[in-house]
């Protein structure tokens, strides 16, 4: 391991345009549980409530379920030690941008300035019927399903339900990222999910050295990362910084 971590910390010195690729993974240890696999949130709730028919159908089951889960559970989770690595990564002036697949504001409160959030994100909210967009700290969640103040129309939070495509903008920068990154630095995600799984594959395809660091192997451990730190990202990404001061001294 300790060679390892000595040629990520190596890469990460030696790079030009840092750019690192977040899942699921790395808010577990904030109290946030993955939607998949064992113990994710699919084994205790109906995925069909983030399915778009279904919300139109049943909105008020739907943000029952909405709310409890990302408004007053998520609500109460806080940025770990991976989290405000990567935040200190980028004040140290190597870390340009953080592409991430969770919607949980985690990295822009650990500190990250740049981040695009692939599949949105729940701290803003949007009316289905007029588009117009309300703040988390703007909304009433004292009776479901939640409408919109100027039309009525239903509101769902501003993050992609079953149904729906990537928000353009944040397509276009995950992709003009991944070809512009010469290290790209992934933590805990699966590469399941398309097509988000597509950003380390295309980063690969234009010589960008990948760093991994995961508790499992998966599909990138075998053939598309350069480095694979196994671990909890908290612990990973403190040996990581203290090796890179290290060699800065």
């Amino acid at each position: 391991m300790d060679k390892y971590i000595q040629d990520a910390a190596h890469k990460i010195i030696g790079s030009t345009h840092l750019t690192a690729f977040t899942g699921a993974g790395i808010s577990v240890e904030s109290g946030i549980p993955p939607f998949r696999g064992e113990g994710g949130l699919w084994t205790k709730y109906d995925p069909s409530v983030l399915d778009l028919d279904h919300f139109h159908r049943f909105p008020k089951q739907a943000w029952e379920v909405i709310h409890t889960l990302f408004y007053e559970f998520f609500g109460q989770c806080e940025p770990n030690q991976a989290h405000i690595g990567l935040a200190e990564l980028e004040k140290m002036g190597y870390l340009k941008t953080v592409i991430t697949q969770n919607i949980d504001n985690l990295h822009q409160e650990a500190g990250n300035t740049d981040v695009v959030e692939f599949h949105g994100t729940a701290q803003t909210l949007v009316c289905t019927n007029c588009g117009k967009k309300y703040r988390r700290s703007e909304m009433d969640f004292s009776s479901f399903p939640v409408v919109c103040t100027a039309c009525d129309g239903l509101i769902k939070p501003n993050f992609i339900f079953f149904g729906e495509g990537i928000p353009p903008l944040a397509y276009s920068r995950s992709m003009q990222e991944a070809e512009n990154a010469d290290v790209l630095l992934i933590i805990g995600t699966s590469g399941e999910v398309m097509p988000a799984s597509m950003i380390p594959r295309l980063a690969k395809q234009n010589g960008t050295t990948i760093i991994e660091i995961n508790t499992d192997d998966n599909i990138y451990a075998h053939g598309s990362n350069d480095i694979f730190l196994k671990g909890k990202a908290g612990y990973i990404m403190d040996i990581i910084i203290q090796e890179i001061k290290r060699l800065l001294q």
